[in-house]
């Protein structure tokens, strides 16, 4: 023990110290001191699952608040505190009395509450508690990310079904919600934490390949990095670089997208070309004199210009993206940043709390209180976690202005990004001015433009296209009040209402539809006999069905024509497709559409027999 307080005595000084050279004041040192005290007074005996003293843990969590994400005193006394509600019979009204409100207000949101019955479950409950804590101060959140951090540097202590969970929950929700408050590196930690005890081999297997690939290029690298930084020295630019490899995570993602190897992945690592900037208003003029003085000397790749300084992405992250060809033939990746970028990106939002208030944060706030007025308690999680997604795209409305998206993200994800009716009524698209359907998928930079037709309504894929939350919130109700083709029908003889259907009772105690003449029917009727039931198939005018029929005729003038005015304007019938081909002047065609019962499918034949020239027509059974 006197080692461990030795240890303890030794961490809270240097933290102090540290927190001292940034100007804190002594009184809220010594607030700092007694919340360490009170801890540690209250969790005495307590031991982790590693044998070690529990206020080791505090410890860590109070200094990674302090000096990783280098909040102010208040956080770091909770952080000290956060279990001490939980795990002990100290309360909050005492915490309150001792450190304060604004303390008292942090610790009662990062402690799990204890109910005897949970809204939606355990886990998602605790995340609903830390997340509305969003709409008043998220500086709980960033203690909790601390928190979550020294449990993921520590998990070696637990057993395989405890860290398999913990990492689980880390992959899902703390990382991604990291990268969107900006925490790049604490993101990047959660991340290859989470894959080191979820899959092991695979990581180990990464981890070695990757210090195989250091050694391999570290001398060209160096080379190159020192060559960049000698000719800007010489037009009078003072820079650093840093070579940042990809980590195990990020590979294995690349790995599951692509389906390459290790071996054959572009960009295993980036070049970091990092320049001082004295006003945030020089930063865009100095970057762009570094790039125009690199790419005097070395080649460019076409198209491989990212500027995220203009468009930052929405959690703030700024750099300039550019590939380089170096002496030996290969293309690398320079990101071109200031020192304030830089910071800002291992800081994110930490960095601007109490100035102008994060438009990411703002519209988070928005969607959970959505989410809430919703009451969306079965898909709490998914609605929220699709909101943090891992990377974004900037894409862009014909008058410029800038719509962030998921990586992946289709037009119809735009359009519901721009406003709801746009993304219910939205019917095709321009994409970088070429005419494309609206589950095109888009890219980082396209300017899209959404053609709108009031007569056009979503349709039952749509909702397995999108992926914001946006898009999902408004097609759910709408899809799920549309009227579908039933689930019992045969999907061998595929009935249609008005034919002479028979049914069969089935083990759930659903019934099933059949033709009469279908061969499944009869082999039904054969053997189960007892199954057989009277139905009824009568028509929906909401519900249609496809059907495809085959035309023969001779050739003339107009005759395509013709056809397609008997189905679309005579028969108010939408066609799917059309295939025409004529040889010798006989015409076979074959059209699909979709019709609302058998009666009007024979209609339909009646009306094309009638058209001149037409020889025969039947209904194609699609099964042959």
């Amino acid at each position: 023990m006197k080692e461990y307080d030795e240890y303890l005595n030794g961490q809270l000084e240097e933290m102090l110290t540290k927190m001292a050279a940034r100007g804190v004041e002594a009184s809220e040192l010594n607030r700092i001191r007694e919340a360490f005290a009170f801890a540690r007074e209250a969790h005495e005996g307590q031991k982790r699952k590693s044998g070690e003293p529990y206020i080791i843990h505090p410890m860590a969590v109070a200094r990674i608040v302090a000096e990783e994400l280098q909040l102010g005193p208040n956080p770091i006394i909770a952080a000290f505190l956060h279990d001490v509600v939980e795990d002990t019979d100290h309360t909050i009204e005492e915490i309150k009395e001792r450190f304060g409100s604004d303390v008292a207000f942090l610790v009662r949101v990062v402690t799990k509450r204890k109910k005897q019955h949970y809204y939606m479950s355990k886990q998602v409950d605790n995340f609903k508690q830390m997340l509305d804590s969003l709409h008043y101060d998220i500086r709980a959140i960033l203690i909790k990310l601390a928190d979550r951090l020294h449990n993921m540097r520590t998990l070696d202590s637990m057993l395989p079904d405890k860290q398999m969970k913990i990492a689980g929950e880390t992959d899902y929700f703390y990382a991604p919600l990291a990268n969107r408050l900006g925490l790049y590196g604490i993101r990047r930690e959660l991340e290859n934490l989470s894959l080191r005890y979820r899959c092991p081999l695979e990581y180990k297997e990464l981890e070695e390949a990757l210090a195989e690939d250091m050694q391999k290029n570290e001398a060209r690298l160096s080379h190159f990095t020192t060559r960049i930084v000698e000719l800007l020295r010489e037009k009078g630019i003072r820079t650093r670089t840093e070579i940042r490899y990809r980590q195990p995570y990020s590979l294995w993602r690349k790995i599951q997208s692509t389906g390459r190897d290790f071996k054959h992945l572009d960009y295993r690592h980036v070049i970091r070309l990092i320049y001082p900037a004295d006003r945030p208003e020089d930063e865009k003029s100095i970057c762009l004199h570094i790039y125009s003085i690199l790419t005097d000397v070395f080649k460019e790749k076409p198209e491989s210009i990212v500027n995220f300084i203009d468009s930052p992405k929405e959690n703030g992250y700024q750099s300039f993206h550019i590939r380089l060809l170096d002496e030996q033939g290969i293309w690398e990746e320079i990101h071109i940043s200031s020192e304030r970028m830089v910071r800002n990106s291992k800081l994110g939002v930490v960095e601007r709390l109490g100035g102008k208030q994060d438009n990411w944060i703002e519209k988070f706030r928005e969607l959970l209180q959505d989410i809430a007025n919703q009451n969306m308690e079965i898909g709490f999680m998914d609605s929220v976690v699709s909101s943090l997604y891992n990377e974004d795209i900037t894409v862009f409305t014909p008058q410029g202005t800038a719509i962030s998206l998921p990586q992946r993200a289709t037009v119809l994800d735009f359009a519901f990004e721009i406003h709801s009716e746009i993304g219910l009524h939205a019917q095709y698209a321009k994409v970088n001015g070429k005419l494309c359907s609206i589950k095109t998928e888009l890219h980082h930079g396209d300017c899209v433009e959404v053609g709108v037709n009031k007569e056009f309504h979503p349709q039952p894929d749509w909702l397995s296209i999108v992926k914001t939350y946006k898009a999902k919130r408004f097609l759910t109700p709408y899809i799920k009040q549309m009227k579908s083709i039933p689930k019992n029908r045969c999907e061998h003889c595929k009935p249609l209402p008005g034919n002479e259907v028979i049914g069969f009772k089935e083990q759930d105690g659903t019934v099933s539809i059949h033709k009469r003449d279908c061969p499944i029917a009869i082999s039904l009727a054969s053997q189960k006999g007892d199954s057989i039931v009277s139905v009824t198939f009568p028509e929906d005018p909401e519900v249609h069905y496809p059907v495809c029929i085959s035309i023969q005729g001779v050739d003339r003038y107009h005759l395509l024509i013709d056809l397609v005015d008997c189905i679309t304007n005579v028969m108010k019938l939408s066609i799917s497709s059309l295939n025409t081909v004529t040889e010798d002047e006989i015409v076979n065609c074959t059209i699909h559409f979709e019709v609302h019962s058998f009666n009007e499918l024979q209609n339909v034949i009646a009306h094309i027999n009638q058209i001149d020239g037409i020889e025969e027509v039947h209904v194609v059974d699609e099964r042959k």
